[in-house]
C-alpha cells in the first residue's frame, strides 16, 4: 500500500449525538437443514456525525456482513438478524419495503468492493446515476444529469461528460470505483458504508481513491464506516478502529491509541504481520498461526484461543470479559482486563 498523509477532520466535525447506533447485533445464515453460520455475534457500534470508523480484520471475520446489515442487504430468505440497528434516527429492522428503498441511498449508501459487479453492465454509467437521482429526489432528467456531471467532476473523472455516456466495461478499474463513489453520493446520504473500496486497485490508484474519500467526507460532513483488512488503510482514513474476529469486536478505540497500545492478542498479531516502512530488514514477516474458526461450530470461550500464544485454560471455558483500558479504548480479553 502506498503511504501518504491524508488530512483527518478535526474533532469539531464530529457530533456527540450518535447517527449510527447498533446494539447487540447478531446475524446468522441458514446454509442447510441443520446448519447455521453465526457470522456476527453481539456487535455494538456507535458513531457520531462526521466520524470515520474502520472495521478491521481477516476475511470471514464478519466485517462485510455487519456493513450490509446496516442497510439490510444480506439475503432475507436465509438470514436471521437480531439486535437494534438505528441509522439516522431510523430503526432499520422495522422498515417496510418502500421505506427501505427510500432509506437506501437517501440516508445511508454503500460503496461496494467490486464496482464492476455493482454497476449494471448493460446501462451507461451516467444513466444509472440519473435514474437514482430521479427516483430519490423527484427531479427532471436534465437536472439529474447535471447532478451526475457535477459528481463526476467532484470525484475527478477526466472528460466527465463523455464518461457519463460510457458503459462500465469502457472504464478502468479506478474510473469505475470513482463512478461508484459518485453513485453512492448522488442522493446526499448522511452515512457512507465503504466495503473495501480499494482492494482491487493498484497502489497508486488506491491512494488517489482514499484521498478523494477523505476529502468528500470532510467537505460533506459524512459519517463513514470503512471495511478493510489493511491496517495501513485504516490508519490513513479512520478516527477510530474496531478490530473484528469471528463476528465479534475484540478491540476498539481511537486509531492512535489502538496502534500504539494494542492489547488484544489478535490486534497485536495483525500489527506484527505488517512490514513497517516497507522493509523486512532481513527478518521473516510474522504470521498468525492457524485458521479462523468455523462460524457454524464456534468453540466455547474465546474464539481466538486456539490461535493465541497467550491462551490459558480459562480462555476456552467462558466468553472473555470486556474492559475499558483507557477512555474509548475497549478490549475483550482476559489478559487485558486482569
Amino acid at each position: 500500500m502506498t503511504t501518504a498523509t491524508i488530512a483527518k477532520p478535526t474533532a469539531s466535525t464530529a457530533s456527540s449525538t450518535p447517527i449510527v447506533d447498533v446494539k447487540d447485533l447478531n446475524v446468522a445464515f441458514r446454509t442447510g437443514k441443520s446448519t447455521t453460520v453465526r457470522a456476527v455475534n453481539g456487535v455494538d457500534l456507535s458513531l457520531g456525525r462526521g466520524e470515520v470508523l474502520a472495521l478491521l480484520g481477516e476475511s470471514g471475520s464478519g466485517k462485510s456482513v455487519t456493513l450490509r446489515a446496516l442497510i439490510r442487504l444480506n439475503p432475507g430468505h436465509i438470514t436471521t438478524v437480531t439486535g437494534r440497528i438505528v441509522v439516522g434516527g431510523i430503526d432499520v429492522n422495522t422498515l417496510a419495503p418502500q421505506a427501505l428503498q427510500d432509506f437506501r441511498g437517501g440516508v445511508a449508501s454503500m460503496i461496494f468492493q467490486d464496482p464492476g459487479l455493482a454497476l449494471d453492465p448493460v446501462y451507461r454509467v451516467g444513466d444509472q446515476i440519473v435514474e437514482t437521482v430521479m427516483r430519490h429526489k423527484g427531479v427532471p432528467r436534465a437536472e439529474a444529469r447535471k447532478r451526475a456531471l457535477e459528481l463526476f467532476e467532484r470525484v475527478r473523472i477526466p472528460s466527465p461528460e463523455r464518461r457519463l455516456d460510457a458503459y462500465p466495461h469502457e472504464l478502468s478499474g479506478g474510473m469505475r470505483q470513482r463512478a461508484m463513489i459518485a453513485l453512492a453520493l448522488s442522493c446526499d446520504p448522511e452515512v457512507l458504508l465503504a466495503d473495501e473500496p480499494t482492494t482491487a486497485l493498484d497502489a497508486t490508484v488506491q491512494i488517489q481513491i482514499l484521498l478523494i474519500l477523505r476529502e468528500l467526507q470532510r467537505d460533506l460532513g459524512l459519517t463513514v464506516i470503512f471495511v478493510t483488512h489493511d491496517i495501513g488503510v485504516a490508519v490513513q482514513v479512520a478516527d477510530r478502529i474496531a478490530v473484528m474476529y469471528a463476528g465479534r469486536i475484540v478491540e476498539t478505540g481511537p486509531v492512535e491509541e489502538v496502534i500504539a497500545r494494542a492489547r488484544h492478542p489478535y490486534t497485536l498479531g495483525l500489527l506484527s504481520t505488517r512490514a513497517h516502512g516497507g522493509r523486512l530488514e532481513g527478518k521473516r514477516l510474522a504470521t498468525i498461526p492457524g485458521n479462523p474458526p468455523d462460524l457454524s461450530s464456534l468453540p466455547p470461550g474465546c474464539p481466538f484461543a486456539p490461535r493465541c500464544g497467550y491462551a490459558e485454560p480459562r480462555c476456552r471455558e467462558a466468553d472473555p470479559p470486556v474492559g475499558e483500558i483507557s477512555p474509548g479504548h475497549v478490549v475483550r480479553c482476559i489478559r487485558a482486563v486482569a
